[in-house]
């Protein structure tokens, strides 16, 4: 099933300049991947060649990260919601599923609040309902960061998200990726996504929810998808055991399933899985 990815840049109505990846058939359903903190489309580099070639798929540099424009503010939650949007217009998609991990996650329910007709469905990986403690101390880190970002800090960040060993060659350009990011942009992104004490919006996001989590997430605790689960309408909370907080690293192909299922389902999908 594996594929090939095409790069392109988009200009969008907001004034940026953004790259994206994208594959499989532009007469499909669409799905936008939107990363976390720091990251770029490569973190979801392993998952579009496991989905089938009938999907739509794009995997955005998010404002200020991966080869997107690095603008000299803008880093609210807002803002980066304001991409997806303006993106699904260059695009001429009128709909798609929204996919975000951690801080992406946080970017999708903004977007599906902003326009919930225009989302079809919503995934959330790694992610609450509200600002939890053990992001305070990641926002106090970075207000340190100065130019050059260190490598080492990035390692240990990265090294934080993950329980099972993936591939060295994966993580370097993890590594990488996260290092073209300068300092100003880590600093502005983290006060942007921490800013507010409620993250998800219940009463809007009435489309299907299905919710990632891995058991061994250092950052975002059992009881944080709980609350989630239950604000939610119709949701779905799927628990990764043995995984940390980016199971599409380390369960790929799992991911990568479970997607594509969710994604296909017809109707209502409220459900309770644990495997």
């Amino acid at each position: 099933m594996s594929q090939t990815l095409r790069f392109a840049t988009a200009d969008l109505e907001t004034g940026l300049r953004l790259r994206y990846a994208e594959q499989g058939d532009p007469t499909g359903p669409a799905i936008i991947l939107l990363h976390g903190y720091s990251d770029s489309w490569f973190s979801w580099s392993e998952v579009p060649p496991r989905l089938s070639p009938a999907y739509h798929v794009f995997a955005l540099d998010q404002r200020g990260h991966g080869d997107s424009e690095r603008p000299a503010d803008g880093y609210g939650v807002s803002d980066f919601a304001a991409d997806v949007l303006a993106f699904m217009n260059a695009a001429g998609l009128p709909t798609a599923t929204v996919v975000g991990h951690s801080m992406g996650s946080r970017i999708a329910q903004r977007v599906a609040s902003i326009a919930p007709r225009r989302i079809e469905r919503l995934v959330l990986v790694g992610s609450s309902a509200s600002r939890i403690a053990a992001v305070d101390e990641l926002y106090a880190a970075v207000q340190t960061l100065d130019d050059p970002v260190p490598a080492q800090f990035v390692r240990e960040f990265q090294a934080s998200t993950i329980h099972r060993p993936v591939a060295g060659a994966f993580c370097e350009r993890v590594v990488a990726e996260s290092l073209k990011v300068p300092a100003r942009v880590w600093r502005a992104t983290a006060a942007g996504w921490f800013a507010e004490k409620r993250w998800a919006e219940p009463e809007r996001l009435g489309m299907p929810v299905l919710i990632v989590w891995g058991d061994q997430d250092a950052y975002f605790l059992r009881e944080h998808q709980d609350v989630l689960a239950a604000k939610l309408p119709d949701a779905t909370l799927t628990v990764y055991s043995g995984t940390g907080h980016s199971v599409h690293w380390e369960e790929p192909q799992r991911f990568a399933r479970d997607l594509e299922a969710f994604v296909s389902e017809p109707g209502p999908v409220a459900a309770y899985r644990v495997g």
